[in-house]
Parts: structure tokens; C-alpha cells; sequence
């Protein structure tokens, strides 16, 4: 699991997916969302738009990232 500091503590999770490697494009981020692809802290997450907080886990595949 990779660490991912954001600047004023939140991100949005279109932003932390693109930020942290986990996607090439905004584009791509819009549908690894709509096929239902990301969990945040092991649920599954459709709205780009999400506020994310420090200690959240977003996962794509075999990856994830935890927000510090």
C-alpha cells in the first residue's frame, strides 16, 4: 500500500486516483468509477466528486493508496 499526502488534508477522489498514478487521464478515472472498479475503505465508489479524508483507503485492482 503507497502513501499519498494531500496538500490541505482532503482530496477528491477524481484528483487522488489521477495524483497517485492510479489512472492516466480524468477520462479513464470517469469510468473505472462507472464499471464500479474503486473501493474506498472496501466499498465500492461511483461518484468522482467524493471528499476524501486523511486515513482513507482507495483501491484499484491490485492497487491502493492511503490518504495521509
Amino acid at each position: 500500500m503507497e502513501d499519498f499526502q494531500a496538500k490541505d488534508g482532503m482530496i477528491r477522489l477524481g484528483q487522488l486516483l489521477k495524483a497517485a498514478g492510479l489512472v492516466d487521464t480524468g477520462g479513464e478515472a470517469k469510468l473505472v468509477l462507472a464499471d464500479e472498479q474503486v473501493r474506498v475503505n472496501g466499498e465500492i465508489e461511483t461518484r468522482r466528486g467524493r471528499q476524501l479524508h486523511p486515513g482513507d483507503v482507495v483501491t484499484l485492482g491490485a492497487a491502493s493508496v492511503r490518504l495521509t
